[in-house]
């Protein structure tokens, strides 16, 4: 599976008019030259305490002096590169470092460290052990920079026409901003395409957890060429239904059924917890509709008086709770939880874990791509028994899918 998406790589390959392995690998050196140079150039900010042009902020009598021409070893062959120079010489490079010309792989090492969340310190001691090269927290920055471009043409990718499923759910974390330290919600969406795969459509990053922003995340599929989706699984937060409904009126909408259960259990006395569990198995593993309703009267009867609220809040929400009743087994195992996106977080958590606060809305975008990356490679397989579940939604949606194969 590749590791950048299928659109990118063919517009890249028809933008760089590559026939032959050969231009292939001149495309990729000419565009690690040009990010090795934005580097330095980059070091150099840092170095000085401001940027080229950058008048207002400049706080010292050091400046640019010209450049001088090396040619480096890196993974791509040898580069001919310009390193800047200061005035006052005392600019010593760290990426290339002087009297030094083999240099292949310390921003690929980087980036991969950073990637499994590793942190700064971390990173400074790997990168001084293999290369000898001290890298301070604002270089390591400065070469995580380099893929914010990256991260917003993955963001704006152009998505398939039509998604059968659709999982949509939010992740929390503290960000600093302001001076402050702020709850944000990286909302996280998930997608199974027609050839039975999973991707990570994508992440956002915004204020606490609101149908609002779900909404926003939701037009936005739309504009990139999203145009239909069968089935949503979500939890239960308030006016999501609505939103979903504003954007994809024609999509049916599930309810997580462990979202609900939990929901469920916050009004239950530990030693009911056990019995009251096993009791709601028989409402949600049965056959059909009616025999579920039936169990769910059972419930009522037995429990009602007790916790009233917790069974009230599955009748109230039945509409959205039931819909996987009509299906198979191979489509309900698939829509009545989002335990698929609940997954995701869980190794974006092992990711993020050093990270108690991040300093910016950005760094936590940047570790939470290059983590979604590395997961993406791993979904190598497609459901299990996809042609039949793909027939059945095709008796189920009548025409919905046929007018998107190609």
């Amino acid at each position: 599976m590749s590791t950048l998406p299928k659109e990118v790589l063919r517009e890249m390959i028809t933008g760089g008019n590559l026939k032959t392995a050969g231009d292939l690998h001149s495309y990729l050196k000419d565009m690690f030259k040009d990010a090795l140079q934005e580097m330095l150039e980059a070091e150099l900010d840092v170095e000085l305490g401001y940027s080229k042009g950058d008048k207002i902020n400049k706080q010292t009598d050091n400046r640019r002096n010209g450049y001088t021409e090396k040619t480096v070893k890196t993974n791509y062959g040898e580069i001919p590169i310009e390193v800047p120079r200061d005035r006052n010489g005392e600019f010593e490079p760290i990426v290339v470092p002087k009297n030094k010309r083999d240099i292949s792989g310390i921003e690929e090492k980087v980036i991969s460290l950073y990637a499994r969340g590793m942190s700064t310190r971390d990173i400074h001691d790997q990168i001084k052990d293999i290369y000898g090269i001290e890298l301070s927290a604002d270089m390591v920055s400065k070469i995580t920079d380099n893929i914010i471009p990256q991260i917003k043409e993955w963001q704006n990718r152009p998505l398939e026409s039509i998604y059968p499923f659709v999982f949509m759910d939010a992740i929390h974390y503290k960000v600093r901003e302001d001076g402050q330290i702020k709850s944000k919600a990286a909302y996280v969406v998930l997608g199974v395409n027609l050839d039975g795969f999973k991707d990570v459509i994508g992440i956002w990053i915004g204020e606490n957890e609101s149908s609002k922003f779900w909404l926003g995340v939701l037009n936005d599929l739309k504009n990139r060429g999203l145009e239909d989706v069968l089935i949503f699984s979500v939890d239960g937060l308030t006016g999501l239904k609505e939103a979903i409904q504003a954007a994809y009126p024609k999509a049916e909408i599930q309810r997580c059924i462990i979202h609900q259960l939990r929901n469920s259990f916050k009004y239950i006395n530990y030693k009911d917890l056990k019995e009251f569990a096993r009791d709601f198995k028989e409402v949600y593993k049965s056959a059909n509709e009616d025999a579920a309703l039936e169990s769910l009267g059972e419930l009522e009867e037995k429990w009602g008086k007790k916790y009233p609220y917790a069974i009230k809040s599955w009748e109230i929400n039945w509409d959205v709770l039931s819909p996987f009743f009509k299906y198979p087994s191979e489509i309900r195992i698939i829509m009545y939880t989002t335990n698929i996106i609940e997954g995701f977080h869980r190794q974006l958590r092992k990711v993020t874990k050093t990270k108690s606060v991040f300093p910016s809305d950005q760094s936590l975008e940047k570790m939470l791509y290059l983590a979604s990356q590395n997961v993406i490679k791993k979904w190598t397989q497609r459901y299990r028994n996809w042609d039949s579940i793909l027939n059945q939604l095709m008796i189920f949606f009548e025409g919905r899918i046929e007018k998107h194969l190609k």
